[in-house]
């Protein structure tokens, strides 16, 4: 599974990165809106987590601009942003799951894993046997 991350901060991304890779994903990373837009038109990306701080545009305007151009993969929102308000304009602005830093890594893993399976039109029980969604 291909995992692209957009995040500004150089040591926060690397982490994020490693402990993506360390479980088996493949991992695309950029620092600006641009680059994101960039890797999510150029490789087959099956989820991108996303910033709102990044440095040449909002993380809402990456996500809309992904959504305008037809990109489908689902979007988690990773930001240091924990109002009520932020998370309403993220979900309205396209993404499917909003997450405020500081995040342990093994429920990033579990949220990109349900949206793994969402996307792919399965749910799971706790013991990994799949149902179809309806």
């Amino acid at each position: 599974m291909r995992v692209l991350i957009v995040e500004d901060d150089v040591a926060l991304r690397h982490s994020l990165a490693g402990n993506l890779r360390a479980a088996g994903f493949t991992v695309d990373e950029a620092a600006t809106a641009a680059e994101g837009e960039y890797f999510a038109g150029e490789f087959a990306v099956q989820v991108a987590l996303v910033d709102l701080g990044l440095p040449d545009r909002s993380g809402i305007d990456l996500v809309r601009r992904l959504r305008a151009a037809g990109r489908r993969f689902p979007i988690l929102i990773l930001t240091a942003r924990e109002h009520w308000q932020d998370k309403v304009t993220g979900l309205n602005a396209g993404a499917d799951d909003y997450v405020v830093k500081p995040c342990h890594p093994d429920e990033l893993k579990a949220r990109i894993n349900a949206l793994l399976r969402r996307a792919a039109g399965q749910a799971r029980d706790g013991r990994g046997r799949g149902q179809p969604m309806v």
